[in-house]
C-alpha cells in the first residue's frame, strides 16, 4: 500500500512538473513573439523609432518614409555655411594647437568682421592676438588646422557675386579644393567626387555603405524647442571601417530647421589619419538658417608632417 501511494504521489509530481513546464515555455514563448512584434513596431524603413513617434507614426502624425528621405537629400545644414558669404557680421576666432599631454603649445585669438556691400564681402581683423610660433616670419601659418581655418572663415581681399546654392557648378583648383572640405565637414553623409578612400565611404544614405548603420529617430526638447533627434552609428562590425563614426542632428519639429549638429569623423591610411570631433548649432536670421557656434577638436597626421592636435572655436554674432 505503502509502495502504491509512493508510485501514485511520483506520477503526480511528475505530471504537474510537465504541466508547469509547458505553461512557462507557452508564456516565454508569448514573451518573445510580443517582444519581437513591439521590435518590428519601431522599425520603419530600417529606422529604429522611439514609443512617442511609434505612437504618433499609428496615429497618421508623423510619416517616417517621408521623413528619412528628407535626411538623406537634405541640402540645408550645408547651404547654411554658404549663406555666411551673404551677410554681414563679426566673428570671435580661438584656435589651439596642443601637444600630446593636451597642453596648449600655440594660439590664435581675433575678432573680425565681414561686411557685405553691393554683392561683394570683404573682412577686416579689429583685434588679433598669437603665441610667437603661431606664423612663421613671412605669418604664414605653420598648422594645418590654421589654414583649414582660413580656407573656411577667412576671407581675403573683395569677393563678388557669390549666392548660396548648394550643388551648383563646377569647381577647379583651390576652389574645388576648398568646397571638398566644406562639404567633408559641413555636409556629412553626401558622396565626395575626388577624394580616394573618403569619398564614397562617407556616403551614408547610399548603398553599399548604408548597410553598415544603425539608424535611430527619438523626439526631445532642445534649448525650449520640441526636436527630432536624428541619429546614426555604425555597426559594431563595421565600427573600424567607416569614415562617420556619429552623426547626430536636431531638426525642430515645427518648421524643419537643422538646430544642430554633432559628428565624429575618421580615417586611416599609411599616407595619413585623422579623427574629427565637431558641435555646430544654428540659428534663423530672416528667411535663413545660419550658424553661430563652431566647436571643432581633431587629430591629423600625414606622412613627412608632425603629428598635430588642435581645437578652434568659431563664435558668429550681430549679423546684418
Amino acid at each position: 500500500m505503502q509502495q502504491k501511494s509512493t508510485y501514485f504521489f511520483s506520477r503526480s509530481n511528475l505530471y504537474f512538473l510537465k504541466v508547469l513546464i509547458l505553461l512557462i515555455s507557452n508564456l516565454f514563448v508569448l514573451n518573445l513573439l510580443q517582444a519581437q512584434d513591439s521590435l518590428r513596431g519601431k522599425i520603419y524603413e530600417g529606422m529604429y523609432l522611439d514609443e512617442v513617434l511609434v505612437q504618433a507614426t499609428r496615429q497618421g502624425d508623423f510619416n517616417p518614409k517621408k521623413f528619412i528621405n528628407q535626411i538623406k537629400q537634405d541640402t540645408t545644414f550645408y547651404k547654411a555655411f554658404k549663406t555666411l558669404r551673404l551677410h554681414s557680421y563679426s566673428m570671435m576666432n580661438d584656435i589651439e594647437i596642443l601637444d600630446k599631454r593636451g597642453e596648449v603649445r600655440d594660439s590664435y585669438h581675433s575678432i573680425s568682421k565681414q561686411k557685405v556691400a553691393q554683392k561683394c564681402r570683404t573682412m577686416t581683423i579689429e583685434h588679433e592676438k598669437y603665441s610667437k610660433d603661431f606664423f612663421d616670419k613671412k605669418k604664414n601659418y605653420r598648422y594645418y588646422t590654421a589654414k583649414l581655418y582660413a580656407h573656411l572663415f577667412f576671407t581675403h581681399g573683395k569677393i563678388c557675386n557669390e549666392n548660396n546654392m548648394v550643388g551648383t557648378g563646377k569647381q577647379s583648383g583651390s576652389t574645388k579644393y576648398e568646397e571638398q572640405l566644406r562639404t567633408l565637414i559641413f555636409n556629412p553623409g553626401k558622396r565626395i567626387h575626388g577624394i580616394p578612400g573618403i569619398g564614397d565611404n562617407v556616403a551614408i544614405f547610399e548603398e553599399p555603405t548604408m548597410y553598415k548603420y544603425d539608424f535611430k529617430l527619438k523626439r526631445e526638447v532642445y534649448n525650449g524647442d520640441t526636436c527630432y533627434v536624428f541619429t546614426a552609428l555604425p555597426k559594431d562590425e563595421y565600427k573600424n571601417d567607416v569614415v562617420i563614426n556619429e552623426l547626430r542632428t536636431w531638426i525642430r519639429k515645427s518648421d524643419g530647421a537643422i538646430v544642430a549638429r554633432n559628428y565624429n569623423l575618421s580615417y586611416r591610411t599609411w599616407v595619413y589619419d585623422f579623427d574629427v570631433d565637431m558641435k555646430v548649432k544654428l540659428m534663423k536670421l530672416g528667411n535663413d538658417l545660419i550658424p553661430y557656434d563652431i566647436q571643432y577638436r581633431g587629430n591629423w597626421h600625414a606622412l613627412t608632417k608632425n603629428r598635430e592636435i588642435a581645437t578652434f572655436t568659431a563664435t558668429f554674432s550681430d549679423f546684418n
